[in-house]
């Protein structure tokens, strides 16, 4: 089966959490800094498609996910859904916890469900919507991350959206270079990396 980029469908859910921690290190396999595997998908992926499928694609081929792009059009609408329909149960799931200590990083990841607020920030007028994408190494530098973000790009133009921001650890050194190539530019600088913004 070639590599094809297709809606997201519910059975491709935990396809989407197995690579959100491959790719969850800056963009290395996070496998190692978590004991529970689900965290970083919990956060990072499994609220888009279920607050708007309509706003995530997959990349498929005969090994499973390869690829996937999730977004909301409205970062501030989605915030108010996360507090009403996603963090409560997180939250009574997973109480915080201390630092064990030994490397792994679930407690810096629970006390960000436990914590997690979103206010309007600066470039929310401008570039209301955000995404995350993430790419299995067997299909990078193909130039399917370039498809699935037009793909996306297309739809929030539908949708009447001017604009689209991300965030990215200064680490991954390859995706800011990929996300440059897009036409993205720094808005904003952080202790953790940066904040990328691009009119569509």
């Amino acid at each position: 089966m070639a590599p094809t980029i297709r809606p997201f469908h519910p059975v491709d859910l935990p396809g989407l959490y197995r690579l959100c921690l491959l790719t969850g290190d800056a963009g290395g396999d996070a496998t190692r800094l978590y004991r529970n595997p689900d965290l970083l998908g919990h956060v990072y992926a499994g609220p888009y498609p279920v607050a708007d499928p309509g706003l995530t694609w997959v990349l498929a081929d005969e090994h499973g996910i390869g690829g996937y792009v999730v977004a909301t059009a409205d970062s501030m609408e989605l915030g108010r859904w996360l507090d009403a329909h996603w963090w409560p149960t997180l939250r009574a799931q997973y109480p915080r916890v201390p630092d064990p200590g030994d490397g792994t990083q679930d407690h810096a990841l629970i006390e960000r469900i436990h914590a997690w607020t979103v206010t309007p920030e600066p470039y929310f007028a401008e570039f209301p919507a955000h995404l995350h994408i993430d790419l299995a190494p067997r299909l990078q530098g193909q130039g399917w991350g370039r498809r699935l973000i037009g793909t996306l790009a297309d739809a929030l133009r539908g949708r009447g959206v001017r604009g689209l921001h991300l965030g990215v650890s200064e680490r991954n050194t390859g995706a800011i270079a990929f996300y440059e190539r897009l036409g993205f530019e720094t808005f904003s600088r952080h202790e953790w990396g940066r904040t990328l913004t691009v009119r569509l």
